[in-house]
């Protein structure tokens, strides 16, 4: 009985370097990099797994809230 449970369970998802790209595609979201944004785009294959593991990149990396708020900051 450890902490960590090291099974591998149904949320793993099934292409990491899809999941990548989604995390990556979150943060040039994020940041407003539409170049990164549009690259992504292109490398996108349309498999119902690769999109679900995109999906799942991409809602990993949206569910860390931002490290500093802008919303008083000067210009």
């Amino acid at each position: 009985m450890g902490l960590v449970n090291r099974k591998q369970n149904d949320s793993a998802t099934a292409d990491p370097g899809m999941a990548e790209l989604g995390r990556e595609y979150a943060n040039a979201r994020r940041h407003g990099d539409r170049k990164t944004m549009n690259k992504i785009r292109r490398e996108i294959t349309t498999s119902d797994k690769d999109l679900s593991s995109f999906a799942d990149g991409m809602n990993a990396y949206d569910a860390i809230p931002p490290a500093y708020s802008r919303r008083n900051r000067r210009r």
